[in-house]
């Protein structure tokens, strides 16, 4: 639900969810999924669409049923290795690697800015991301990425190989710096299509807006990670925004899990390793087959509209729905075993008013800065 009014509950731990509640890497995993697609000569938007939210596992049984039982992990290992590579190659092999580039004298996972946490903005879907994104890119960046890449690309056995092929492409020697970066690349290695075109657009992994605060708000051992994605997509995440994974962090590949989203095993795992009955849990989400698990699962739900419309998830069983964190305060009280936490959900406009009133400057390099987007009826 969402009110005009202040809200408050109590509650004894938190499950958040990671990608898009807690990072934001929509833009590499998109390019991922993308890449599959076209592998496989599926359209891409309807891949994305199905795999929003659910295991690569699940997702690769069921768009590459050749794949055999032994072979997955290693086949999941490879996908994700490649979403963190879609992350990282714009700053590390492509424009964002130039000594005059911004990208090279500051972080390279950079926090949102106003307009890209707009759902609007950044996406309000998977699939319309890569549609749109992609399609209105400059040219110097994407030509044409769906037509070449599904005719150009394959994709080696895993991505550290290429990586390995790819460290530092930008030469140092100062006449080479003003060219243009692909004929610097081509002109000391010889890459997979997909390689030069995912250099070729920033997708960094971002930390969404109030994460910082709200994370750094609860102690430990009271919060938890379970998230879709396997181990090494969902540390790498983490860690490039500054999120240190907490003790309790369920992956896709936990073997204890019997089944992922919209199942609620993921967060019952989780309150059951933080020592919590899921009841007494509150489930931070973003998808509709993430926010089904955590009604599914007992906890109190409150969905973030991150990476999509209020309107594609309002009817998922949420029980509270708010922009992003930035509404939401989390207040540990008392001590103990008789320690609760109090969360107090704002509306909208009080947020929006506070922060025109007092613009906040964090001393964090990848916290977020105030929204500023007008106040909606």
């Amino acid at each position: 639900m969402s009110s005009n009014t202040e809200t408050t509950f109590y509650a004894d731990a938190v499950l958040f969810d990671m990608d898009g509640t807690l990072t934001d890497s929509i833009a590499a995993v998109e390019a991922a999924w993308g890449k599959v697609a076209n592998d496989i000569g599926q359209d891409p938007a309807y891949v994305i669409a199905a795999t929003h939210g659910k295991r690569a596992v699940d997702n690769l049984a069921q768009f590459k049923p050749h794949i055999k039982e032994h072979e997955m992990d290693r086949e999941v290992q490879a996908f994700e290795e490649s979403i963190l590579y879609f992350a990282d190659a714009y700053n590390k092999h492509g424009p964002g690697s130039l000594p005059n580039s911004p990208a090279a004298s500051g972080a390279t996972t950079p926090a949102l800015t106003p307009s890209s946490s707009n759902p609007a903005s950044r996406s309000s879907s998977r699939a319309s991301s890569f549609v749109g994104t992609l399609a209105q890119l400059a040219p110097f960046r994407r030509p044409s990425f769906l037509h070449r890449v599904s005719s150009l690309l394959t994709m080696s056995p895993t991505i550290r190989e290429n990586e390995e092929v790819l460290e530092n492409p930008i030469s140092e020697e100062g006449d080479e710096a003003t060219e243009d970066w692909k004929t610097m690349v081509q002109k000391k290695h010889q890459l997979d299509a997909w390689q030069l075109e995912a250099a070729a657009v920033d997708r960094s992994v971002r930390i969404l807006p109030g994460v910082k605060r709200v994370m750094d708000s609860i102690p430990k051992g009271r919060y938890a990670v379970a998230t879709s994605g396997a181990k090494t997509y969902a540390y790498g995440c983490m860690t490039r925004v500054g999120i240190t994974p907490p003790e309790v962090t369920i992956t896709a590949d936990d073997k204890r899990l019997k089944a992922g989203k919209p199942a609620p095993d993921p967060f019952l795992l989780a309150a059951k390793e933080l020592g919590f009955d899921a009841k007494r849990c509150v489930v931070f989400e973003d998808s509709p087959s993430g926010i089904r698990a955590g009604v599914a699962s007992g906890a109190t739900v409150i969905a973030v509209c991150t990476s999509h419309e209020r309107s594609k998830i309002e009817n998922c069983g949420a029980h509270y729905i708010v922009d992003n964190m930035e509404q939401v305060e989390i207040t540990p009280e008392g001590e103990g075993e008789n320690l609760r936490l109090r969360f107090t959900i704002k509306p909208k406009a009080a947020v929006q008013q506070k922060e025109a009133a007092q613009p906040q400057q964090s001393s964090h390099p990848l916290a977020a800065p105030p929204i500023t987007a007008p106040i909606s009826a």
